[in-house]
């Protein structure tokens, strides 16, 4: 399932507790606990997923990194045999010492610029994310915050008599906590 999905199951519990009938003479409306449930149920299967693919960009981030510094390692190998090579050479000695030192230089500022872009497009793509989790979190706090307006009136507000326990609004062990 996806992002959309997840939209579409929030909504879906938005129509449901909209649409739920009163009950005479009180702020209270009854909805369908099973088809409530499962649509929790959903969204909760939805969620991790989403953390799943966060940690996915991370370690990619990581192994490209890895590739880059890698590769920069690599050249400086290379280019450092190289300029043995050239040193051996009295004549050109000094050309090949500057020139080694030119290559291995490079190689630094590739490596770094690498670097800096790939953690530029992940801090994007997380960024995207955050956002987009932020919009769902936001979209699922005001649905339980209508729900319990509808189920006790108008906002009881944390320990106010007859209202439910305060709950922390977002709770990873009650959506599976996040991937291993």
């Amino acid at each position: 399932m996806t992002a959309v999905d997840l939209i579409d199951r929030i909504d879906e519990l938005q129509v449901i507790i909209e649409e739920a009938k009163s009950v005479p003479l009180s702020s209270s409306a009854v909805v369908n606990r099973e088809e409530v449930l499962e649509l929790l149920a959903q969204i909760k299967e939805l969620v991790p997923e989403e953390v799943r693919r966060a940690r996915w960009m991370t370690r990619d981030r990581d192994e490209l990194l890895a590739r880059a510094y890698k590769e920069a390692e690599r050249i400086q190998i290379e280019a450092a045999a190289e300029r043995d090579r050239l040193v051996s050479h009295s004549e050109i000695t000094l050309t090949a010492g500057r020139e080694a030192e030119r290559i291995v230089g490079a190689a630094k500022e590739a490596a770094a610029r690498l670097g800096v872009d790939a953690e530029d497009y992940v801090d994007q793509r997380l960024a995207a994310f955050e956002i987009w989790l932020n919009k769902t979190l936001a979209a699922v706090l005001k649905g339980r915050e209508q729900l319990q307006t509808d189920r006790y009136g108008a906002s009881p507000g944390p320990g106010a008599a007859g209202a439910p326990p305060e709950e922390h609004p977002f709770d990873a062990a009650q959506l599976g906590g996040p991937p291993a």
